[in-house]
């Protein structure tokens, strides 16, 4: 298996994967069109040519990155693969000098085993909910908000805004 960027060609599959557990209310749809769009932030898994799983990267503010559409294909879950999606997407995110990342998840047991920390909705900056005003569950949708520091040079976001209150 690899990991590798995602490519125009891995969309309907990546897409299929997603809507998969979109359906089954365990993440948020992606529409074709967003994925296309947004290719540049995404990752995959891939055996033998076949997608099996992906992931995206979008930057959100000058130390902050979310960690979204993560999904693997159900034949191939809990075998690592997307902890190993999400360690790529990390990896991507101290690339760019994004020291903090965030998900947004129905399953925050997962991300927490990797380090990241329940937050309160409230710590995230207000752009981050731009894309949740157009969602059929806005406002209580349910999803978790977590956080996690990449490294030490982090604004300690969670932290300084927690001292605000």
């Amino acid at each position: 298996m690899k990991i590798r960027p995602a490519k125009v060609q891995d969309v309907k599959q990546m897409h299929r994967i997603i809507e998969f557990y979109a359906d089954n209310k365990e993440m948020l749809h992606r529409s074709l069109n967003s994925i296309y769009e947004n290719i540049q932030e995404y990752v995959v898994a891939e055996i033998k040519g076949k997608i099996i799983g992906c992931g995206a990267l979008h930057v959100s503010w000058d130390d902050l990155a979310e960690v979204k559409a993560l999904a693997v294909e159900k034949t191939y879950a809990r075998q690592g693969i997307g902890t190993k999606i999400v360690k790529t997407l990390e990896q991507n995110a101290l690339g760019l000098g994004i020291y903090a990342t965030f998900a947004l998840s129905f399953k925050p047991a997962f991300f927490q085993k990797m380090g990241y920390e329940v937050i309160s909705r409230e710590i995230l900056p207000q752009k981050i909910w731009s894309e949740c005003i157009n969602c059929h569950l806005f406002p209580d949708c349910g999803e978790v908000p977590l956080i996690k520091e990449l490294s030490a040079k982090s604004k300690k976001l969670k932290k300084s805004t927690k001292k605000k209150k």
